[in-house]
């Protein structure tokens, strides 16, 4: 069918001969096609790391592969159907885990992005070699522990008080200022009147 592959099966043993979509004859009780779906699909899972800082992160990722069209018959003769938890699932899972432990957890927030490219660049290296492509890879959530969480909260009130702070700091030498201006002024018109009164 479309977007699928068959392997051809001659008394159990996989042939070399990988069959593209469209119609083929074989021989009866001796020969078997398994066919293989090569559309792209998607792998959710959820990784548990520690970050530079040893800070726990949790990783919802998200995964867009294929298999190699022309190698199926290796990856059915090697692994078979489960390929997804034999070879996907631990390769994310090892890829997140190394690639993680690089960045602190403040910079797994604001380098998101090379974070995302470096996790996909180590996934194709290990998933190429056997037979399986990646197209694309997203980390659609990171999650911290509650403690950490409790101190980046703790970090942003901190500096919100101390903007204020700065800020009630400034308003105070200005009406100060203000004061001692006007209170120059004040003195500045006494003295006026005065030496005209002296007149």
């Amino acid at each position: 069918g479309a977007g699928e592959r068959g392997i051809l099966l001659q008394f159990g043993a996989v042939q070399d001969r990988v069959m593209d979509e469209g119609l083929y004859f074989k021989i009866p009780f001796i020969q078997r096609v398994v066919t293989i779906d090569i559309k792209i699909k998607k792998e959710e899972v959820v990784v548990s790391a520690s970050s530079k800082d040893l800070q726990i992160v949790t990783s919802k990722i998200a995964l867009n592969y294929h298999l190699q069209p022309e190698r199926v018959n290796k990856i059915w003769q090697e692994v078979g159907r489960d390929y997804n938890s034999r070879i996907i699932d631990p390769s994310i899972q090892e890829a997140v885990k190394a690639i993680t432990a690089r960045f602190t957890a403040e910079e797994l927030i604001t380098k998101r992005e090379e974070v995302k490219d470096q996790i996909k660049i180590s996934l194709a290296e290990r998933l190429s070699g056997r037979s399986i492509l990646v197209d694309e890879f997203n980390i659609i959530d990171f999650s911290f522990s509650p403690a950490f969480n409790e101190a980046i909260e703790a970090k942003v009130t901190a500096e919100q008080l101390k903007l204020k702070a700065d800020r009630d700091l400034e308003r105070i030498v200005i009406e100060a200022d203000q004061k001692v201006a006007e209170a120059q002024g004040k003195a500045e018109a006494i003295r006026i009147e005065a030496n005209a009164l002296r007149a």
